[in-house]
Protein backbone atom coordinates (compact mmCIF):
# COMPACT_ATOMS: atom_id res chain seq x y z
CA UNK A 1 0.00 0.00 0.00
CA UNK A 2 0.96 3.53 -0.47
CA UNK A 3 2.22 5.02 2.00
CA UNK A 4 0.52 8.49 3.38
CA UNK A 5 2.19 11.55 3.88
CA UNK A 6 2.14 12.63 7.66
CA UNK A 7 -0.73 15.27 8.95
CA UNK A 8 1.86 17.63 10.36
CA UNK A 9 4.16 17.61 6.37
CA UNK A 10 0.87 18.37 4.81
CA UNK A 11 0.22 20.80 6.60
CA UNK A 12 3.72 22.86 6.33
CA UNK A 13 3.58 22.28 2.76
CA UNK A 14 0.21 24.05 2.06
CA UNK A 15 1.72 26.45 4.15
CA UNK A 16 4.96 26.98 1.92
CA UNK A 17 2.55 27.22 -0.92
CA UNK A 18 0.75 30.33 0.54
CA UNK A 19 4.10 32.19 1.41
CA UNK A 20 4.99 31.56 -2.23
CA UNK A 21 1.64 32.97 -3.80
CA UNK A 22 2.25 36.06 -1.44
CA UNK A 23 5.54 37.20 -2.79
CA UNK A 24 3.75 35.56 -6.51
CA UNK A 25 1.14 38.83 -5.59
CA UNK A 26 4.11 41.28 -4.77
CA UNK A 27 5.98 41.16 -7.78
CA UNK A 28 3.11 41.67 -9.85
CA UNK A 29 2.36 44.68 -8.48
CA UNK A 30 5.57 45.82 -9.31
CA UNK A 31 5.67 44.20 -13.10
CA UNK A 32 2.45 44.58 -14.01
CA UNK A 33 2.48 48.45 -12.89
CA UNK A 34 3.72 50.39 -16.52
CA UNK A 35 2.25 53.80 -16.86
CA UNK A 36 3.43 54.18 -20.45
CA UNK A 37 5.87 53.49 -23.68
CA UNK A 38 7.33 55.82 -26.02
CA UNK A 39 9.83 56.29 -28.04
CA UNK A 40 12.90 58.40 -26.98
CA UNK A 41 15.89 59.68 -29.45
CA UNK A 42 19.25 59.62 -28.11
CA UNK A 43 21.85 62.61 -28.16
CA UNK A 44 24.53 61.99 -30.65
CA UNK A 45 27.82 60.60 -30.00
CA UNK A 46 30.52 61.12 -31.54
CA UNK A 47 34.52 61.72 -31.35
CA UNK A 48 36.57 64.49 -33.37
CA UNK A 49 40.12 63.38 -33.73
CA UNK A 50 39.82 60.84 -30.87
CA UNK A 51 38.26 63.60 -28.56
CA UNK A 52 34.76 62.46 -27.30
CA UNK A 53 31.76 64.70 -27.64
CA UNK A 54 28.08 63.93 -27.01
CA UNK A 55 26.11 61.59 -24.90
CA UNK A 56 28.24 58.54 -24.12
CA UNK A 57 25.64 56.41 -21.92
CA UNK A 58 22.34 54.92 -23.89
CA UNK A 59 20.77 52.29 -20.96
CA UNK A 60 18.70 54.55 -18.54
CA UNK A 61 17.04 52.82 -15.52
CA UNK A 62 16.30 55.70 -12.57
CA UNK A 63 13.79 57.16 -11.27
CA UNK A 64 12.34 60.60 -12.73
CA UNK A 65 12.30 63.76 -11.17
CA UNK A 66 11.74 67.54 -12.75
CA UNK A 67 13.13 70.64 -12.45
CA UNK A 68 10.95 71.55 -9.28
CA UNK A 69 13.80 69.51 -6.99
CA UNK A 70 14.77 70.82 -3.55
CA UNK A 71 17.88 72.89 -3.29
CA UNK A 72 20.57 70.12 -2.44
CA UNK A 73 19.06 67.54 -3.93
CA UNK A 74 21.45 64.36 -4.79
CA UNK A 75 20.08 63.87 -8.76
CA UNK A 76 22.86 60.89 -8.85
CA UNK A 77 20.24 58.64 -9.55
CA UNK A 78 17.49 60.50 -11.36
CA UNK A 79 16.48 61.24 -14.84
CA UNK A 80 15.48 65.01 -14.89
CA UNK A 81 12.36 65.23 -17.28
CA UNK A 82 12.19 69.06 -18.71
CA UNK A 83 9.93 70.20 -21.67
CA UNK A 84 11.70 72.64 -23.81
CA UNK A 85 8.83 75.53 -23.26
CA UNK A 86 9.93 75.59 -19.33
CA UNK A 87 14.02 75.06 -20.17
CA UNK A 88 16.33 76.96 -17.67
CA UNK A 89 19.38 76.50 -19.97
CA UNK A 90 21.51 77.57 -16.85
CA UNK A 91 20.92 74.51 -15.50
CA UNK A 92 22.09 71.99 -18.22
CA UNK A 93 25.34 74.30 -18.31
CA UNK A 94 26.01 73.65 -14.51
CA UNK A 95 25.28 70.15 -14.77
CA UNK A 96 27.16 69.55 -18.07
CA UNK A 97 30.63 72.31 -17.08
CA UNK A 98 30.31 71.56 -13.64
CA UNK A 99 30.15 67.52 -13.87
CA UNK A 100 27.46 67.68 -11.62
CA UNK A 101 26.69 64.28 -11.26
CA UNK A 102 22.99 63.47 -12.55
CA UNK A 103 21.33 60.20 -13.50
CA UNK A 104 19.85 61.95 -17.22
CA UNK A 105 18.25 64.21 -18.70
CA UNK A 106 14.86 63.66 -21.24
CA UNK A 107 13.75 66.76 -23.10
CA UNK A 108 10.73 66.88 -24.18
CA UNK A 109 10.43 68.53 -27.38
CA UNK A 110 6.31 70.29 -28.57
CA UNK A 111 4.43 68.31 -30.95
CA UNK A 112 5.47 70.73 -33.85
CA UNK A 113 8.55 69.46 -34.00
CA UNK A 114 7.87 65.85 -35.20
CA UNK A 115 9.16 65.08 -38.47
CA UNK A 116 5.72 63.89 -39.97
CA UNK A 117 4.15 67.59 -38.70
CA UNK A 118 3.75 69.60 -41.59
CA UNK A 119 1.18 72.14 -40.14
CA UNK A 120 1.83 75.76 -39.81
CA UNK A 121 0.44 79.29 -39.00
CA UNK A 122 -0.55 79.82 -35.51
CA UNK A 123 -1.90 82.67 -33.51
CA UNK A 124 0.45 85.68 -32.79
CA UNK A 125 0.66 84.46 -29.31
CA UNK A 126 1.85 81.03 -30.54
CA UNK A 127 4.01 82.12 -33.19
CA UNK A 128 5.59 84.84 -29.90
CA UNK A 129 6.08 81.20 -28.19
CA UNK A 130 7.35 79.20 -31.13
CA UNK A 131 10.08 81.87 -31.62
CA UNK A 132 11.44 81.55 -27.91
CA UNK A 133 11.55 77.64 -28.25
CA UNK A 134 14.01 78.18 -31.24
CA UNK A 135 15.76 80.21 -29.19
CA UNK A 136 15.82 78.18 -26.55
CA UNK A 137 16.29 74.95 -28.98
CA UNK A 138 19.19 76.68 -30.67
CA UNK A 139 21.35 77.58 -27.83
CA UNK A 140 20.36 73.79 -26.49
CA UNK A 141 21.91 72.04 -29.30
CA UNK A 142 24.57 73.99 -29.66
CA UNK A 143 25.75 73.50 -26.14
CA UNK A 144 25.05 69.53 -25.95
CA UNK A 145 26.80 68.66 -29.70
CA UNK A 146 30.11 70.19 -28.29
CA UNK A 147 30.30 68.50 -24.82
CA UNK A 148 31.13 65.76 -23.45
CA UNK A 149 28.16 64.30 -21.09
CA UNK A 150 28.73 61.27 -19.27
CA UNK A 151 24.95 59.84 -18.83
CA UNK A 152 22.17 59.13 -20.83
CA UNK A 153 20.49 62.33 -22.80
CA UNK A 154 17.60 61.44 -24.48
CA UNK A 155 14.78 63.77 -26.63
CA UNK A 156 10.91 62.91 -26.81
CA UNK A 157 7.47 64.31 -27.97
CA UNK A 158 5.12 65.60 -25.03
CA UNK A 159 1.84 63.67 -25.66
CA UNK A 160 -1.48 62.79 -22.98
CA UNK A 161 0.73 60.40 -21.54
CA UNK A 162 3.94 61.20 -20.72
CA UNK A 163 2.45 65.30 -19.94
CA UNK A 164 0.61 63.23 -16.90
CA UNK A 165 3.35 61.61 -15.99
CA UNK A 166 5.63 64.58 -15.68
CA UNK A 167 2.52 66.53 -14.18
CA UNK A 168 2.29 63.62 -11.24
CA UNK A 169 6.36 63.89 -10.58
CA UNK A 170 6.27 67.82 -10.55
CA UNK A 171 3.79 67.28 -7.73
CA UNK A 172 6.12 64.77 -5.88
CA UNK A 173 9.13 67.35 -5.89
CA UNK A 174 7.11 70.42 -4.83
CA UNK A 175 6.06 68.77 -2.30
CA UNK A 176 9.81 67.64 -1.07
CA UNK A 177 9.03 63.77 -1.94
CA UNK A 178 10.82 63.10 -4.89
CA UNK A 179 10.61 59.43 -6.39
CA UNK A 180 13.29 57.42 -4.47
CA UNK A 181 13.37 53.64 -3.62
CA UNK A 182 12.23 54.03 -0.39
CA UNK A 183 9.02 56.79 -1.28
CA UNK A 184 8.34 55.43 -4.97
CA UNK A 185 7.14 57.30 -7.93
CA UNK A 186 8.22 56.66 -11.68
CA UNK A 187 10.80 54.97 -13.13
CA UNK A 188 12.31 55.56 -16.34
CA UNK A 189 13.76 52.55 -17.93
CA UNK A 190 15.71 52.05 -21.72
CA UNK A 191 16.83 48.65 -21.40
CA UNK A 192 19.46 49.00 -25.30
CA UNK A 193 23.30 47.54 -25.61
CA UNK A 194 25.55 50.51 -24.97
CA UNK A 195 26.63 52.08 -28.23
CA UNK A 196 29.22 50.54 -30.63
CA UNK A 197 31.25 52.37 -33.44
CA UNK A 198 30.10 52.81 -36.60
CA UNK A 199 32.48 50.94 -38.72
CA UNK A 200 33.19 52.52 -41.68
CA UNK A 201 31.08 55.36 -42.03
CA UNK A 202 30.16 55.82 -45.68
CA UNK A 203 28.96 59.20 -47.69
CA UNK A 204 27.41 58.71 -50.96
CA UNK A 205 27.82 60.54 -54.64
CA UNK A 206 25.48 60.86 -57.10
CA UNK A 207 26.41 61.45 -60.94
CA UNK A 208 24.68 60.89 -64.18
CA UNK A 209 26.35 61.00 -67.39
CA UNK A 210 23.74 62.75 -69.69
CA UNK A 211 23.97 66.80 -68.73
CA UNK A 212 23.66 65.90 -64.99
CA UNK A 213 26.29 65.18 -62.53
CA UNK A 214 24.64 63.86 -59.04
CA UNK A 215 26.90 63.49 -56.02
CA UNK A 216 25.95 62.50 -52.63
CA UNK A 217 28.09 60.86 -50.20
CA UNK A 218 28.10 57.64 -52.85
CA UNK A 219 28.50 59.32 -55.88
CA UNK A 220 26.07 59.13 -58.68
CA UNK A 221 27.45 60.80 -61.47
CA UNK A 222 25.56 61.93 -65.23
CA UNK A 223 25.38 64.51 -67.90
CA UNK A 224 22.49 66.25 -70.11
CA UNK A 225 24.86 67.04 -73.02
CA UNK A 226 24.74 70.55 -74.17
CA UNK A 227 24.15 71.29 -78.34
CA UNK A 228 27.54 70.40 -79.88
CA UNK A 229 28.71 72.42 -83.11
CA UNK A 230 32.28 70.95 -83.77
CA UNK A 231 34.14 68.33 -81.85
CA UNK A 232 33.70 66.58 -78.63
CA UNK A 233 30.72 67.67 -76.05
CA UNK A 234 33.11 67.16 -73.68
CA UNK A 235 34.49 70.49 -74.68
CA UNK A 236 31.76 71.90 -74.44
CA UNK A 237 31.90 74.90 -70.80
CA UNK A 238 30.16 73.24 -68.04
CA UNK A 239 27.95 75.03 -65.19
CA UNK A 240 27.84 73.24 -62.45
CA UNK A 241 24.32 73.08 -60.09
CA UNK A 242 25.29 71.34 -56.48
CA UNK A 243 23.99 70.96 -53.32
CA UNK A 244 24.71 69.17 -50.10
CA UNK A 245 21.98 66.79 -48.98
CA UNK A 246 22.51 65.25 -45.47
CA UNK A 247 22.65 66.73 -42.03
CA UNK A 248 23.70 66.67 -38.92
CA UNK A 249 22.29 67.35 -35.54
CA UNK A 250 22.05 66.86 -31.26
CA UNK A 251 19.45 63.90 -32.24
CA UNK A 252 20.44 61.94 -35.38
CA UNK A 253 16.80 60.37 -35.64
CA UNK A 254 15.08 64.04 -35.84
CA UNK A 255 17.67 65.57 -38.04
CA UNK A 256 15.25 65.97 -41.10
CA UNK A 257 16.76 69.60 -42.12
CA UNK A 258 13.90 70.61 -44.00
CA UNK A 259 16.07 73.70 -45.04
CA UNK A 260 19.08 72.83 -44.41
CA UNK A 261 19.30 71.41 -46.27
CA UNK A 262 16.84 70.16 -47.73
CA UNK A 263 15.39 73.13 -49.86
CA UNK A 264 18.59 73.43 -51.68
CA UNK A 265 18.32 69.86 -52.45
CA UNK A 266 14.52 70.26 -53.88
CA UNK A 267 15.06 73.49 -55.91
CA UNK A 268 18.05 71.82 -57.75
CA UNK A 269 15.47 68.26 -58.65
CA UNK A 270 13.19 71.36 -59.89
CA UNK A 271 16.18 72.61 -61.98
CA UNK A 272 17.23 70.13 -63.12
CA UNK A 273 13.67 68.48 -64.20
CA UNK A 274 13.17 71.83 -66.05
CA UNK A 275 16.23 71.64 -67.69
CA UNK A 276 15.73 68.47 -68.71
CA UNK A 277 12.30 68.91 -70.91
CA UNK A 278 14.17 71.85 -72.03
CA UNK A 279 17.41 69.95 -73.52
CA UNK A 280 15.51 66.86 -74.53
CA UNK A 281 14.76 68.91 -77.81
CA UNK A 282 17.94 69.50 -79.80
CA UNK A 283 16.24 72.46 -80.89
CA UNK A 284 15.98 73.73 -77.43
CA UNK A 285 19.35 72.33 -75.95
CA UNK A 286 22.12 74.84 -74.69
CA UNK A 287 25.82 75.36 -76.00
CA UNK A 288 26.60 74.32 -72.32
CA UNK A 289 26.91 70.78 -70.39
CA UNK A 290 25.21 70.96 -67.04
CA UNK A 291 26.24 69.46 -64.28
CA UNK A 292 24.19 68.93 -61.35
CA UNK A 293 25.68 67.57 -57.93
CA UNK A 294 24.12 66.36 -54.27
CA UNK A 295 26.80 65.96 -52.48
CA UNK A 296 26.82 63.99 -48.92
CA UNK A 297 29.45 65.23 -46.01
CA UNK A 298 28.66 68.80 -45.95
CA UNK A 299 28.60 69.11 -42.21
CA UNK A 300 31.70 67.40 -42.21
CA UNK A 301 33.91 70.61 -43.91
CA UNK A 302 31.95 69.45 -47.07
CA UNK A 303 34.10 66.27 -47.29
CA UNK A 304 31.97 64.59 -50.04
CA UNK A 305 32.00 67.94 -52.18
CA UNK A 306 36.03 67.75 -51.56
CA UNK A 307 36.19 64.01 -52.65
CA UNK A 308 34.00 64.47 -55.60
CA UNK A 309 36.24 67.34 -57.07
CA UNK A 310 39.13 65.37 -56.61
CA UNK A 311 38.18 62.64 -58.20
CA UNK A 312 37.03 64.86 -61.21
CA UNK A 313 39.37 64.48 -65.00
CA UNK A 314 41.30 67.31 -65.07
CA UNK A 315 39.68 68.35 -68.52
CA UNK A 316 35.88 68.22 -67.33
CA UNK A 317 37.53 70.26 -63.48
CA UNK A 318 38.95 72.98 -66.20
CA UNK A 319 35.46 72.14 -68.21
CA UNK A 320 33.72 74.68 -65.64
CA UNK A 321 32.62 77.63 -66.30
CA UNK A 322 31.18 78.43 -62.62
CA UNK A 323 29.53 76.62 -60.10
CA UNK A 324 26.34 77.31 -58.28
CA UNK A 325 26.20 75.87 -54.90
CA UNK A 326 22.76 76.21 -53.19
CA UNK A 327 22.33 75.78 -49.41
CA UNK A 328 19.38 77.21 -47.17
CA UNK A 329 16.54 78.70 -49.78
CA UNK A 330 13.47 77.65 -47.63
CA UNK A 331 12.56 80.81 -45.37
CA UNK A 332 13.68 83.99 -46.52
CA UNK A 333 11.27 87.11 -47.37
CA UNK A 334 12.94 89.58 -49.59
CA UNK A 335 17.07 89.18 -50.21
CA UNK A 336 19.03 85.88 -50.93
CA UNK A 337 22.93 86.18 -50.96
CA UNK A 338 25.51 85.07 -53.15
CA UNK A 339 28.75 84.09 -51.44
CA UNK A 340 31.92 84.34 -53.07
CA UNK A 341 35.66 83.80 -52.33
CA UNK A 342 36.97 85.67 -55.71
CA UNK A 343 37.11 89.77 -55.10
CA UNK A 344 33.51 91.32 -56.66
CA UNK A 345 35.80 92.78 -59.30
CA UNK A 346 36.46 89.39 -60.90
CA UNK A 347 34.47 89.56 -64.24
CA UNK A 348 32.96 85.90 -63.41
CA UNK A 349 31.60 87.03 -59.83
CA UNK A 350 30.27 90.25 -61.58
CA UNK A 351 28.70 88.47 -64.51
CA UNK A 352 27.18 85.77 -62.15
CA UNK A 353 26.13 89.08 -60.07
CA UNK A 354 24.90 91.03 -62.59
CA UNK A 355 22.38 88.10 -64.02
CA UNK A 356 21.26 87.21 -60.87
CA UNK A 357 19.84 90.86 -59.92
CA UNK A 358 18.50 90.96 -62.70
CA UNK A 359 16.10 88.52 -62.60
CA UNK A 360 15.77 89.10 -59.06
CA UNK A 361 14.79 92.70 -59.91
CA UNK A 362 12.19 91.07 -62.35
CA UNK A 363 10.43 89.03 -59.55
CA UNK A 364 10.47 91.62 -56.93
CA UNK A 365 12.98 90.83 -54.72
CA UNK A 366 17.00 91.51 -54.16
CA UNK A 367 20.22 89.62 -54.15
CA UNK A 368 23.28 90.75 -52.34
CA UNK A 369 26.79 89.86 -52.42
CA UNK A 370 29.13 88.81 -49.92
CA UNK A 371 32.64 88.15 -50.14
CA UNK A 372 35.08 86.64 -47.86
CA UNK A 373 38.70 85.47 -49.16
CA UNK A 374 39.85 81.93 -48.28
CA UNK A 375 42.39 80.59 -45.93
CA UNK A 376 44.47 78.54 -47.17
CA UNK A 377 46.67 77.36 -44.35
CA UNK A 378 43.56 76.67 -42.91
CA UNK A 379 41.59 73.09 -43.92
CA UNK A 380 38.34 74.25 -42.57
CA UNK A 381 36.01 75.94 -45.28
CA UNK A 382 32.81 78.06 -44.16
CA UNK A 383 30.84 77.51 -47.80
CA UNK A 384 30.90 74.67 -49.90
CA UNK A 385 31.66 77.16 -53.15
CA UNK A 386 35.02 77.13 -51.43
CA UNK A 387 36.23 73.60 -52.13
CA UNK A 388 35.61 74.43 -55.73
CA UNK A 389 37.96 77.71 -55.52
CA UNK A 390 40.05 76.02 -53.72
CA UNK A 391 41.15 74.13 -57.29
CA UNK A 392 40.61 77.45 -59.18
CA UNK A 393 37.01 76.59 -60.14
CA UNK A 394 34.67 80.00 -60.25
CA UNK A 395 31.99 78.93 -57.48
CA UNK A 396 29.32 80.94 -55.48
CA UNK A 397 27.16 79.62 -52.83
CA UNK A 398 22.94 81.25 -52.95
CA UNK A 399 21.85 81.46 -49.49
CA UNK A 400 19.56 82.69 -47.15
CA UNK A 401 21.93 82.63 -44.43
CA UNK A 402 24.48 85.86 -44.23
CA UNK A 403 26.84 84.17 -42.24
CA UNK A 404 28.29 80.43 -42.80
CA UNK A 405 27.15 78.43 -40.05
CA UNK A 406 30.14 77.06 -37.25
CA UNK A 407 31.37 73.13 -37.93
CA UNK A 408 28.42 71.15 -37.18
CA UNK A 409 25.96 73.72 -36.62
CA UNK A 410 22.76 74.98 -37.82
CA UNK A 411 23.34 71.86 -40.52
CA UNK A 412 19.82 70.12 -39.99
CA UNK A 413 18.91 70.77 -36.45
CA UNK A 414 16.02 69.82 -34.27
CA UNK A 415 14.42 73.40 -34.93
CA UNK A 416 14.65 72.87 -38.96
CA UNK A 417 11.52 71.19 -39.27
CA UNK A 418 9.10 71.20 -42.14
CA UNK A 419 6.82 73.84 -40.06
CA UNK A 420 9.00 76.55 -40.18
CA UNK A 421 9.85 76.47 -44.45
CA UNK A 422 8.11 78.03 -46.27
CA UNK A 423 7.90 76.19 -49.95
CA UNK A 424 7.09 79.84 -51.88
CA UNK A 425 10.26 80.51 -50.88
CA UNK A 426 12.03 77.60 -52.43
CA UNK A 427 9.88 78.49 -55.64
CA UNK A 428 11.27 81.67 -56.30
CA UNK A 429 14.75 80.31 -55.46
CA UNK A 430 14.20 77.77 -58.08
CA UNK A 431 12.72 81.03 -60.71
CA UNK A 432 15.79 82.71 -59.93
CA UNK A 433 18.42 80.39 -60.79
CA UNK A 434 16.64 78.78 -63.29
CA UNK A 435 16.30 82.19 -65.08
CA UNK A 436 19.39 83.11 -64.76
CA UNK A 437 21.36 80.63 -65.85
CA UNK A 438 19.21 79.82 -68.86
CA UNK A 439 19.64 83.35 -70.22
CA UNK A 440 23.80 82.88 -69.60
CA UNK A 441 22.88 79.95 -71.42
CA UNK A 442 21.19 81.18 -74.21
CA UNK A 443 22.66 84.55 -74.29
CA UNK A 444 19.93 86.73 -73.24
CA UNK A 445 21.45 88.73 -70.18
CA UNK A 446 20.26 92.25 -70.39
CA UNK A 447 16.75 91.11 -71.52
CA UNK A 448 12.95 91.16 -70.33
CA UNK A 449 12.20 87.29 -71.77
CA UNK A 450 11.16 84.55 -69.52
CA UNK A 451 12.16 81.14 -70.50
CA UNK A 452 10.18 79.49 -67.81
CA UNK A 453 7.64 81.49 -67.59
CA UNK A 454 4.55 80.86 -65.43
CA UNK A 455 1.33 78.68 -66.95
CA UNK A 456 3.85 77.39 -69.57
CA UNK A 457 5.52 74.03 -69.96
CA UNK A 458 8.31 75.02 -68.85
CA UNK A 459 6.82 76.46 -65.21
CA UNK A 460 8.02 75.76 -62.03
CA UNK A 461 5.94 72.65 -60.78
CA UNK A 462 4.51 73.54 -56.78
CA UNK A 463 3.77 70.01 -56.44
CA UNK A 464 6.82 68.76 -57.27
CA UNK A 465 8.55 71.17 -55.02
CA UNK A 466 5.70 70.55 -52.42
CA UNK A 467 5.89 66.13 -52.29
CA UNK A 468 10.41 66.63 -51.88
CA UNK A 469 10.04 68.46 -49.91
CA UNK A 470 7.52 66.89 -47.30
CA UNK A 471 9.98 63.28 -48.24
CA UNK A 472 12.81 65.54 -47.18
CA UNK A 473 11.39 66.92 -44.26
CA UNK A 474 10.17 63.31 -43.11
CA UNK A 475 13.73 61.89 -43.48
CA UNK A 476 16.98 62.01 -41.34
CA UNK A 477 20.15 62.09 -43.43
CA UNK A 478 22.63 62.22 -41.11
CA UNK A 479 25.48 60.67 -43.38
CA UNK A 480 26.55 57.89 -41.04
CA UNK A 481 23.36 56.42 -40.23
CA UNK A 482 22.38 56.38 -43.70
CA UNK A 483 23.65 52.79 -45.62
CA UNK A 484 24.37 52.45 -48.81
CA UNK A 485 21.09 51.00 -50.37
CA UNK A 486 18.85 53.34 -47.86
CA UNK A 487 15.48 53.64 -49.31
CA UNK A 488 16.14 57.76 -49.91
CA UNK A 489 19.03 57.43 -51.79
CA UNK A 490 17.95 55.07 -53.71
CA UNK A 491 14.61 57.23 -54.31
CA UNK A 492 17.28 60.26 -55.42
CA UNK A 493 19.05 57.69 -57.79
CA UNK A 494 15.67 56.99 -59.47
CA UNK A 495 14.48 60.83 -60.03
CA UNK A 496 17.55 61.28 -60.91
CA UNK A 497 17.45 58.53 -63.63
CA UNK A 498 14.10 59.55 -64.65
CA UNK A 499 15.26 62.43 -66.04
CA UNK A 500 19.27 61.91 -67.14
CA UNK A 501 20.89 58.51 -68.29
CA UNK A 502 23.36 56.63 -67.07
CA UNK A 503 23.29 57.22 -63.29
CA UNK A 504 25.90 55.44 -61.29
CA UNK A 505 26.70 55.62 -57.72
CA UNK A 506 29.87 55.63 -55.56
CA UNK A 507 30.93 55.58 -52.35
CA UNK A 508 33.64 56.89 -50.54
CA UNK A 509 34.89 56.96 -46.82
CA UNK A 510 34.08 60.18 -44.28
CA UNK A 511 37.28 61.59 -43.43
CA UNK A 512 38.82 59.78 -40.52
CA UNK A 513 38.91 62.28 -37.90
CA UNK A 514 35.11 61.34 -37.33
CA UNK A 515 33.88 58.62 -35.14
CA UNK A 516 29.98 57.93 -34.52
CA UNK A 517 28.30 55.73 -32.88
CA UNK A 518 25.22 54.04 -33.20
CA UNK A 519 21.94 53.39 -30.95
CA UNK A 520 20.49 56.77 -32.06
CA UNK A 521 16.78 55.79 -31.11
CA UNK A 522 15.21 53.67 -27.88
CA UNK A 523 12.09 52.78 -26.13
CA UNK A 524 11.70 54.46 -23.00
CA UNK A 525 9.19 51.99 -20.59
CA UNK A 526 7.71 54.72 -17.82
CA UNK A 527 6.67 52.41 -14.67
CA UNK A 528 4.70 53.64 -11.39
CA UNK A 529 7.08 51.80 -8.53
CA UNK A 530 5.37 51.82 -5.10
CA UNK A 531 7.59 52.56 -2.21
CA UNK A 532 9.29 50.06 -0.38
CA UNK A 533 7.49 50.80 3.33
CA UNK A 534 4.30 50.43 0.92
CA UNK A 535 5.46 46.45 -0.03
CA UNK A 536 6.44 45.59 3.14
CA UNK A 537 3.01 46.55 4.75
CA UNK A 538 1.31 44.84 1.66
CA UNK A 539 3.45 41.67 2.32
CA UNK A 540 2.48 41.80 6.52
CA UNK A 541 -1.08 42.27 5.15
CA UNK A 542 -1.44 39.57 2.73
CA UNK A 543 0.93 37.19 5.12
CA UNK A 544 -1.30 37.64 7.99
CA UNK A 545 -4.58 37.21 5.70
CA UNK A 546 -3.14 34.17 4.98
CA UNK A 547 -1.54 32.97 8.46
CA UNK A 548 -5.50 33.53 9.64
CA UNK A 549 -7.12 31.73 7.22
CA UNK A 550 -4.37 28.71 7.66
CA UNK A 551 -4.96 28.70 10.85
CA UNK A 552 -8.97 28.81 10.95
CA UNK A 553 -9.11 26.36 8.24
CA UNK A 554 -6.64 23.29 10.86
CA UNK A 555 -9.16 24.37 13.88
CA UNK A 556 -12.40 23.60 12.03
CA UNK A 557 -10.90 20.39 10.25
CA UNK A 558 -8.53 18.52 12.77
CA UNK A 559 -8.82 20.91 16.27
CA UNK A 560 -7.14 23.42 17.92
CA UNK A 561 -4.60 20.60 18.97
CA UNK A 562 -2.91 19.73 15.74
CA UNK A 563 -2.59 23.33 15.32
CA UNK A 564 -0.48 23.97 18.19
CA UNK A 565 1.12 20.76 17.43
CA UNK A 566 2.64 21.97 14.10
CA UNK A 567 4.26 24.98 16.21
CA UNK A 568 5.58 22.67 19.01
CA UNK A 569 9.72 21.63 18.70
CA UNK A 570 9.67 17.78 18.59
CA UNK A 571 11.09 15.82 21.47
CA UNK A 572 14.34 14.98 20.95
CA UNK A 573 15.84 11.56 20.12
CA UNK A 574 18.90 9.77 22.29
CA UNK A 575 21.08 8.17 19.83
CA UNK A 576 21.99 4.82 20.67
CA UNK A 577 25.57 4.04 21.35
CA UNK A 578 26.63 0.34 20.56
Amino acid sequence: MAQKNPPDREMLESMYSMLALVFILVACVELCDAATVVDVYRLIQYDISGVPFGSRLASLNHHAGSLHFSPGADLSRTVVMIPVRELNISFVKEYIYRNQPLGGLLFLLPEMFRLENESGGGSSSEVQEIQLIKNVLLELERLLIHAKVPYPVYFAFENDEIDAVLNDVKKNDATGQPATATTGGYKLVVSTAEAKKVASPTITNIQVPMQFFFVLFIKIKGWLQGLRAEGDANQLPTIAIVASYDTFGAAPALSAGSDSNGSGVVALLEIARLFSRLYSNPKTRGSYNLLFGLTSGGPYNYNGTHKWLRSFDQRLRESIDYAICLNSVGSWNNELLIHVSKPPENAYIKQIFEGFSSVAEALGFKVGLKHKKINISNPRVAWEHEQFSRLRVTAATLSELSVAPELLESTGGLLDSRHFVDETAIIRSVKLVAESLGRHIYGYQGKNINIFADNSSLAVNPSYVRSWLDLLSRTPRVAPFLSKNDPFIMALQKELADHTDEVNVQHEVLDGMFTFYDSIRARLNIYQVASVTFDLLLLLALGSYLIVLFSFLVITTRGLDDLISLFRRPPSRKVKTA
